[in-house]
């Protein structure tokens, strides 16, 4: 498939940018930029399309990586823990994405207008996939950008536009995965289910037949389907939220590192100080502190 050409997606992306930062007038539609390369980046990913405009990046799920550069999608099917990093970024030519939300009911409603048979299951898809960027997604991308200079026109176009967007992701190489969004009791979505718990309950002890038993399945083909969809067993899944949420706290309360550590779940502050260590490269106290310094630093005079 050839590559669309980007230049004018950039072009609205980086003014959106410079008036609005990250989270733009467009409900659903998010942008990042960035003229370095980063460090790892932790962070939970939802259901979402996301176009590389410039620049590359890295995500990993569990132990699997997805490199995604200008001219490719990544398509997010899960709330999912994610280390991310920018590889590619200069201030001649930054990193530039554009991010869309995918609202699961959309979905649903767009595979009633297909009129497909229904589908033999497959294997279970991750819960992210890498595309080349559709060249059907360029023009309905650039509109939806312009309507950020007509307010007016936000509230009636945007879901229509973004409709649009949906539906040629459905029809596209990567149909087949952003259908599982939408299917109510498709594998992906009943392990959805198990995940909103996760994510609702993240201090309480995992119990894999309660989890199981959310999603309709046998522990073991439960055990077996969620880590073929997010890399990682239950117990990791959580683990990694747990965490993610300890060093949210530690840069926002500054709270004492054991206090926070029992919060989120864990009776041991060695188990919980190491295992932060293994994840984030530096204990609790002196990640937080070095985070906060450099915040400080880059806030202009």
């Amino acid at each position: 498939m050839e590559i669309p050409d980007l230049d004018i997606l950039r072009s609205r992306a980086l003014a959106l940018w410079e008036a609005h930062g990250r989270e733009t007038p467009l409900p659903g539609l998010f942008l990042a930029v960035s003229d370095i390369s980063t460090g790892p980046i932790h962070s939970v990913y939802q259901p979402s399309f996301c176009a590389v405009l410039q620049g590359a990046k890295v995500s990993q799920l569990g132990e699997r990586s997805y490199r995604y550069d200008s001219g490719k999608c990544l398509i997010t099917s899960l709330d999912v823990p994610i280390r991310a990093e920018i590889v590619e970024a200069s201030a001649e030519a930054p990193y530039i994405a554009v991010v869309l939300n995918i609202d699961p009911g959309v979905v649903a409603e767009l595979m009633l207008e297909q009129a497909r048979d229904a589908l033999p299951a497959g294997p279970d898809p991750a819960a992210l996939s890498v595309h080349p960027l559709p060249p059907d997604i360029v023009g309905p991308l650039e509109r939806l950008m312009a309507l950020a200079a007509r307010p007016r026109d936000i509230p009636v176009l945007t879901p229509m536009i973004r409709r649009e967007i949906v539906w040629q992701l459905l029809n596209g190489p990567q149909g087949a995965m952003l259908r599982q969004i939408g299917l109510a009791d498709s594998r992906t979505a009943r392990i959805g289910r198990a995940i909103a718990w996760v994510r609702e309950n993240f201090t309480d002890t995992v119990s894999v037949p309660h989890l199981a038993a959310l999603a309709g399945m046998s522990p073991a083909t439960f055990h077996r389907h969620f880590k073929a969809v997010t890399a990682m067993t239950p117990v990791q899944f959580q683990k990694r939220l747990r965490l993610q949420e300890a060093r949210r706290r530690l840069i926002v309360e500054g709270s004492d590192v054991a206090q926070i550590g029992f919060a989120i779940g864990y009776e041991s502050p060695s188990q919980f100080s190491r295992e932060y260590r293994r994840m984030f490269g530096a204990p609790p106290g002196r990640d937080s502190a070095e985070i906060r310094r450099n915040v400080v630093a880059a806030t202009p005079v």
